[in-house]
């Protein structure tokens, strides 16, 4: 139980230190582009365009920025990480010692989520300078943050358990993660949208994880936050499940 136990911090520290070491690639270049992104279009928007009458579009875009980035950052960190341990076999070598898989998966898992919340920090910090941010909701903003990293670390994962090469691990990120991410309403209010686009949009589990986040940070949203909790933690539950289940079943862990 000791070994298993310390073995599992070893991973996650690992983990950690794995994105730290390159910290520019990692947190200092997603804040300058999420950065990039409140500059131009919170320029180029007109008033009221968030949907809101009380929030200028500044307001309404920085919390879909702040979880759009988390969410990318939260996915490359564990897809990223499984790929590079597939092909250097030092996945072999994980599943081989006493560590059960479900203690890899978190651990994995923890890595992706400390990534995610430091981009989404640094991010809220540094525009909070010039865009005001009223916390109204703390406990909902921690819980959609660490939920939402937790999902996309578990995305992550299974997308580089998926992938033997790095070109697939960029088709996934390239034709799933990134247009559910830019049509989850992180630009826009779905109300603003014509009814065929708002069901389409009720459809992306990643509308749920920015509009409950978004609730948190300003206590407006979309839909109620009960049902953004519901559908994000039950898509968290049904994937961790899935993905563990791959794992311990040795689901292409070979090259």
């Amino acid at each position: 139980m000791i070994a298993k136990y310390r073995g599992f911090v070893t991973l996650c520290r690992k983990e950690i230190q794995r994105f730290l070491s390159v910290s520019l690639q990692t947190v200092f270049a997603p804040l300058v582009s999420t950065l990039l992104y409140l500059l131009i279009f919170g320029q180029v928007m007109p008033e009221g365009a968030s949907g809101f009458d009380a929030l200028s579009y500044h307001q309404f875009l920085l919390p879909g920025l702040i979880m759009m980035a988390m969410l990318q950052n939260a996915f490359s960190n564990s897809s990223s990480s499984l790929i590079q341990s597939k092909m250097y076999r030092n996945l072999d070598l994980m599943l081989l010692s006493p560590l059960s898989p479900l203690a890899i998966f978190l651990a994995f898992v923890v890595g992706a989520v400390v990534r995610g919340l430091m981009v989404g920090v640094a991010i809220a910090v540094v525009a909070s300078f010039w865009v005001p941010m009223p916390v109204t909701h703390l406990a909902w903003v921690i819980v959609f943050a660490l939920l939402t990293t937790m999902v996309l670390g578990a995305l992550g994962f299974l997308a580089g358990l998926w992938a033997d090469k790095y070109d697939k691990l960029a088709a996934f990120q390239n034709f799933i993660i990134s247009p559910l991410t830019f049509l989850s309403g992180v630009f826009y209010s779905v109300a603003i949208l014509p009814p065929i686009w708002q069901t389409a949009t009720w459809l992306n589990p990643f509308f749920y994880m920015v509009d409950g986040f978004r609730y948190g940070v300003l206590g407006v949203s979309d839909v109620s936050p009960w049902l953004s909790l519901a559908v994000t933690f039950g898509f968290m539950l049904v994937l961790s499940m899935v993905t563990v289940s791959l794992l311990a079943r040795g689901w292409k862990t070979r090259r």
